[in-house]
């Protein structure tokens, strides 16, 4: 058998590990396949490395599509009407674990799968459940496969370019916000939806699937469910799942509603993490966990590192790192978190967002003090700002020079946060080297 990985980062070198010792596969010839010419590969591993990677995709028995390759590049689309068979690391994970009779919580939305799916698995934890975490925040899912049995559960974070071509659903599926995002990445918005829908797609009628109720696009899913549903919400009563009212997190499993916790017991900032503790406490409840157990596990959770990370208090000044805020929606989400007046850092490279909606909240707002513009897409952004009492600061360079603009134009009380609402290439590496880059100047502060 011949075996093609494209894109040889993470999850491909795991995928690579896996297959060599994978009885129905080790003797396979395994090929790599990456546009970084610079990317490092053992030599006697058959490779293809320049900016040609994808040609002759048909010679394959089998390839494997690793996630930040787009499903429908022209080679691929080609080569699946050619009959070349396709898979990815996340649907041998599917099926290498239903052999193992482990139980998958897989977790999709715009916004907040990284923090549900660590507070999911802390949850469990607490509860006693024998619980991974894996996937785009965790461990690649591959490789906890020798560690899976009947007793397993799996948190799996799972992005719109895992489940674009996935033909199996998680036994408990949660979908959070789905909003628009990586529309430089899907054909369009439908498409970016039609991915996400696939993670209760193949859902038998045992499953389980747990519905933000507050956005339309995720409510849409109910009708595609088909197994049991459960709704959260931070703003209103649901019938069959969790909720915020009175300062109480609740749970109601259609029969009888209890008090799980204090919603002060969540340690977290932000509106929007109420929504992502509600998806919590409900898979946690799906699965029997006990509310002690739950509510210490809420009670411990510090977040994650830049998704509204508190970086440090320099003279009354709180300097919050957002870095993975790499949308508008998500920009929006985080502006939203603090009634304090704000310094706020926006802009950074294309990924083909739309801030009208952004934009008019910056416009209305009354608590942003100023705007520190960095990015090719600033321009953008700055059209649709419509308040002339705001203040704007241009031409930064540098993260340092970003930083030091910000501190010059606090008072004591304000808050400066770095939620750009774009892609970081360009001036920083990814959304980590800029986060990082963030708190390192920010500590040097004084």
């Amino acid at each position: 058998m011949k075996i093609a990985i494209i894109g040889f980062g993470r999850e491909g070198q795991s995928l690579f590990s896996f297959l060599r010792k994978h009885p129905r596969y080790k003797d396979a010839e395994i090929w790599a396949l990456d546009k970084n010419p610079h990317i490092k590969i053992p030599r006697e591993i058959p490779q293809r490395l320049d900016e040609h990677y994808l040609d002759g995709l048909s010679e394959f028995d089998l390839v494997f599509r690793s996630p930040g390759v787009p499903y429908m590049t022209r080679e691929l689309v080609r080569a699946r009407k050619a009959g070349v068979h396709f898979s990815s690391p996340t649907q041998l994970f599917f099926e290498e674990a239903a052999l193992r009779g482990a139980k998958i919580i897989g977790i999709t939305g715009t916004k907040g799968k990284g923090t549900t799916s660590t507070l999911t698995y802390r949850i469990l934890q607490s509860g006693g459940k024998k619980t991974f975490l894996a996937g785009n925040i965790g461990t690649p899912a591959l490789d906890i496969v020798p560690k899976l049995d009947s007793a397993s559960l799996v948190v799996l974070e799972l992005s719109s370019f895992q489940l674009i071509d996935l033909k199996e659903s998680p036994s408990i599926a949660v979908v959070l916000m789905v909003t628009s995002e990586h529309l430089d990445w899907h054909e369009d918005l439908p498409e970016y939806i039609a991915a996400k829908r696939n993670i209760i797609r193949f859902q038998s009628p045992k499953g389980y699937t747990v519905i933000a109720e507050e956005y339309p696009r995720s409510r849409s899913f109910v009708k595609h469910a088909p197994g049991t549903v459960f709704t959260f919400s931070k703003k209103k009563v649901v019938k069959k799942g969790a909720w915020t009212e009175k300062g109480l997190f609740w749970f109601s499993d259609g029969k009888r509603k209890e008090n799980i916790c204090l919603v002060s017991d969540l340690w977290i900032p932000g509106f929007h993490n109420l929504d992502n503790t509600c998806a919590a406490i409900t898979v946690a409840k799906i699965l029997g966990v006990k509310n002690t157990a739950i509510r210490s596990a809420i009670r411990g959770f510090r977040g994650l590192e830049h998704r509204l990370e508190l970086v440090k208090k320099v003279r009354g000044v709180t300097y919050y790192d957002d870095s993975y805020a790499t949308t508008p929606e998500t920009a929006a989400v985080a502006v939203q978190a603090f009634e304090n007046p704000k310094i706020l850092i926006l802009g950074g490279s294309s990924k083909g967002s739309d801030f009208k909606r952004l934009g008019k909240l910056i416009s209305a707002s009354k608590s942003i003090k100023a705007i520190i513009g960095v990015g090719v897409e600033w321009s953008r952004i700055k059209r649709l700002i419509k308040n002339p009492r705001l203040r704007i600061v241009e031409g930064c360079k540098n993260m340092k020079q970003i930083v030091r603009t910000a501190h010059k134009l606090t008072s004591p009380g304000d808050v400066v946060l770095l939620s750009p609402a774009c892609a970081s290439f360009g001036m920083f590496k990814n959304y980590t080297d800029r986060g990082e880059q963030f708190k390192k100047q920010v500590r040097e502060l004084k």
